[in-house]
């Protein structure tokens, strides 16, 4: 239903044909402010083989040069260091630590907040993950 209200989008991870994660856009605003927060998971089993960065690169590259939105949003609990080598891998601008963020497992949890914005991507971030030689190509 967000979907279809224009404010989410989720997006499957696919590799070899079986779906292995999810990157999942949540919170999209529009009007003044333009922007949404990413959110992303991936299979014990195919985690640390670079397959999270590019979806998350994929999606956000779509998010801020096709959709239109000037914002995009990484939320990371400080603990959780595979997301935060995400981000890392992403070059992706920390905005700063949000304490109490969200209520998870029962008690409220600090975030470090990271963001991308269209204006100041000096290249795709997919051609961050993957090494590309001219950023500014679009993906086919």
């Amino acid at each position: 239903r967000r979907a279809r209200q224009g404010k989410a989008m989720p997006f499957a991870v696919t590799w070899k044909g079986e779906m292995v994660g999810q990157v999942t856009v949540n919170g999209i605003a529009w009007a003044s402010a333009r922007w949404g927060s990413i959110g992303y998971w991936i299979s014990r089993r195919h985690a640390g083989h670079g397959i999270t960065p590019v979806a998350v690169a994929l999606v956000a590259d779509h998010l801020l040069d096709t959709v239109g939105l000037h914002r995009v949003e990484i939320s990371v609990r400080p603990e959780n260091s595979a997301s935060l080598r995400v981000v890392e891998k992403l070059g992706l601008d920390e905005v700063g630590l949000a304490r109490e963020y969200l209520h998870i497992d029962g008690a409220w949890r600090d975030h470090r907040i990271f963001q991308a914005l269209a204006d100041d991507r000096p290249g795709r971030l997919l051609a961050r993950v993957t090494g590309a030689d001219d950023a500014r190509e679009p993906v086919t």
